[in-house]
């Protein structure tokens, strides 16, 4: 320390040479050492309050930095990760990302995991669901073997007590109009949030006015044993039918290839990755099917009857009544609800299940007015098995 004083007082750094005239730079190397010690204390502080900060978030994992934001990742630990579904529905992803994250196909079918196979009930409905109280008693004791999802109104916010099977099962939604592609959009926006859902084997598309006239179990097991899907999809030569077609919709749809059919549909999965990953047929149908064609009974009929007619049972598992005529079908209201009613809904109709004929046809119904659910309920039990 003493012959480093004395240098640097005569203007002398006795780290600069030697008398062989070789440098030795130990001023060079005090900084170097000092800033190494400094960027390894960086590092370390850096990497403690990323992982701080980490686990904070949702995910409880670390976060990615792109660009302009910072996207926090969920990094897969095991197989849970993957088939675990979210517990929260609302998410920020446009239709384009979630239609493309939703198509994801696993291409070995054998699944890794015990696998329950599960029924999405899908309600597109404008804001509550009048019939809820009797959707409640349909779920109950059914946990494990469906899921549920709701597109509303985008102002429409749910107020379901937590012990509902309708809390939180809301879904990111847009506005949807009668009769123009936007219905399309939500029905497509329903089967993309419930194919996230790796369980969900069939997918029932529901109003607001629809209920069930069987029980859980008998509707689980019909739907979960068909080897078909049950879309309606059929060639009307009238007005309302072949009438509406538009030769512009060649050569994507021909005209000996356009169909009519109901808008309540059920899927299964192969159907319901088709329908969301569709970009050949909906361009001409958004372009050239407007009212007087009405899209939504006419888009998923005839794209899913070009590529899978042997999937289709070309027919609907949901009652509805278009005897009176007009644009829409009968309401019914609490004066019209009895058992002989149901029993006509129920037993009274022919069709084949599986290839084989069978008086079994519905197991939903539409369209009935808010004031038909004290009925209904009183009749729950003894017609349709729901306790």
């Amino acid at each position: 320390m003493q012959l480093r004083l004395v240098a640097l007082e005569e203007g002398k750094d006795p780290g600069a040479g030697n008398r062989n005239g070789k440098v030795v730079p130990w001023r060079f190397l005090h900084y170097l050492l000092l800033f190494l010690v400094l960027g390894l204390g960086f590092s370390i502080i850096s990497m403690n309050t990323l992982r701080y900060f980490g686990a904070q978030n949702q995910n409880g994992m670390p976060p990615v930095q792109g660009s302009n934001t910072i996207v926090w990742l969920e990094e897969p630990s095991g197989i849970e990760s993957w088939i675990r579904p979210s517990k929260n529905l609302m998410h920020n992803m446009n239709d384009v990302e979630l239609f493309w994250r939703a198509s994801f196909v696993p291409q070995i079918k054998t699944y890794p995991y015990r696998r329950v196979p599960k029924i999405a009930f899908m309600f597109l409905t404008k804001g509550p669901l009048p019939f809820a109280p009797l959707w409640e008693r349909f779920f109950k004791g059914n946990e494990g073997l469906y899921s549920i999802y709701m597109h509303s109104l985008p102002s429409y916010v749910a107020d379901n007590p937590p012990t509902s099977v309708f809390y939180k099962r809301q879904i990111p939604s847009k506005v949807a109009e009668w009769g123009m592609m936007s219905m399309c959009d939500a029905e497509r926006r329903l089967l993309a949030n419930a194919l996230l859902d790796l369980s969900n084997e069939r997918f029932i598309l529901l109003s607001e006015s629809c209920i069930p006239v069987q029980n859980f179990t008998t509707a689980y097991s019909y739907i979960s044993h068909s080897r078909y899907s049950f879309m309606g999809s059929f060639d009307e030569n009238g007005p309302y039918g072949r009438g509406r077609y538009n030769p512009n919709m060649a050569p994507e749809v021909n005209l000996t290839e356009w169909r009519k059919g109901a808008q309540w549909f059920e899927v299964n999965r192969e159907l319901a990755v088709a329908i969301i990953q569709d970009s050949k047929y909906y361009p001409k149908f958004k372009k050239f099917c407007r009212p007087a064609c009405y899209v939504d009974e006419h888009y998923f009929p005839t794209m899913l009857s070009i590529n899978f007619p042997r999937l289709m049972a070309n027919r609907t598992l949901t009652w509805v009544d278009w005897s009176r005529g007009g644009a829409h079908p009968a309401t019914f209201g609490k004066n019209d609800v009895s058992e002989r009613f149901f029993k006509k809904i129920i037993e009274g109709t022919n069709c084949t299940y599986n290839d084989q004929p069978t008086t079994r046809c519905f197991l939903f119904a539409r369209k009935f007015a808010p004031s038909a659910l004290e009925p209904l309920l009183a009749l729950a039990s003894r017609v349709f098995g729901i306790h």
